[in-house]
């Protein structure tokens, strides 16, 4: 008799900001209990630790993470007049020197990142060329980060059409698929609540305001009688939390993971990066949460 074959086990992590993190605590959690996903994809934040993961070098990529401080990721802040906040060329440098940046197709597990093409909305598999570049594209949160131009086409944040993607890791051929959820919890969060979040970000949190005033200087004036709005930054966190969730909910309905894993990181803000640790063991949390279901999926005939 045959020994049993495995099913092909694959990795969807979704977008989320400084949320994101909690992807590596979910990996790590993963490995320790058995369990090796055979292929990776990823979108936004979760598209950079999948390729991290894919490259063999999530080691280094979490020491790097917890020895982030709030000045290292004020130091990444590029300013951009045109077409978004920031340019993002600081970060993607800083990791074609730390990180060797090897063609998709020559990573140590088959990997592939999320784009959204900005002109016509159409969902793009970045499935091939340099990591760096797929990870950059589908990092461009519209309005935070400029687009990236791929082979012609201009790319946003593949959040935009599949935040959590389950179908790319389906058409990489994975028969079990495990979701990283990052959402589940941000909806209906006030936006008081965002901006405390955010405010924990001092020095980035300052950084910000100060910009959006320096901005609302030149396109505004002031009426004496006018309520007290939410600044810029709390009103794009909470659209894009909006935004997400949403979409998230729909696309999963359609095409439902075997497993979901949803860390609870509400309470961090856009900008949280240095709270690294916090999103870590917050996804270590949330698969020994559902490790009875790993295991009863792992066990099932393929």
């Amino acid at each position: 008799m045959s020994a049993r074959r495995k099913p092909r086990v694959g990795l969807a992590l979704g977008s989320g900001s400084a949320r994101g993190w909690a992807h590596v605590g979910v990996i790590r959690a993963l490995e320790q209990a058995g369990i090796r996903p055979d292929v990776v994809c990823g979108t936004s934040v979760g598209a950079l630790v999948g390729a991290a993961y894919a490259a063999g070098e999530l080691d280094r990529f979490e020491q790097w993470l917890l020895g982030m401080r709030v000045s290292d990721v004020v130091g990444f802040i590029d300013v951009s007049l045109s077409g978004g906040m920031l340019k993002g060329e600081r970060l993607m440098e800083f990791f074609r020197r730390s990180f060797v940046d090897r063609p998709i197709e020559e990573l140590d597990m088959p990997y592939a990142a999320v784009g959204t093409a900005l002109h016509t909305g159409a969902e793009i598999w970045l499935r091939e060329g340099s990591t760096v570049e797929a990870v950059r594209a589908s990092i461009a949160l519209p309005a935070l980060f400029t687009p990236v131009l791929r082979d012609g086409t201009m790319l946003v944040d593949g959040g935009l059409v599949n935040p959590v993607p389950v179908s790319l890791a389906r058409a990489m051929g994975a028969e079990i698929v495990i979701a990283v959820d990052l959402s589940s919890d941000i909806l209906g969060r006030h936006l008081a609540e965002e901006a405390q979040a955010e405010a924990h970000s001092s020095a980035i949190g300052e950084w910000m305001h100060k910009l959006q005033e320096n901005l609302g200087e030149l396109i505004s004036s002031d009426v004496p009688d006018e309520p007290s709005l939410p600044s810029m930054l709390d009103v794009m966190a909470s659209s894009i939390n909006i935004m997400q969730v949403r979409i998230t909910r729909s696309r999963m309905a359609g095409d439902p993971p075997d497993v979901i894993v949803s860390p609870r990181l509400a309470h961090l803000g856009l900008f949280d990066f240095h709270r690294a640790k916090e999103a870590i063991d917050e996804g270590k949390r949330a698969v020994e949460a559902i490790l009875h279901t790993l295991r009863v999926l792992d066990e099932r005939p393929s």
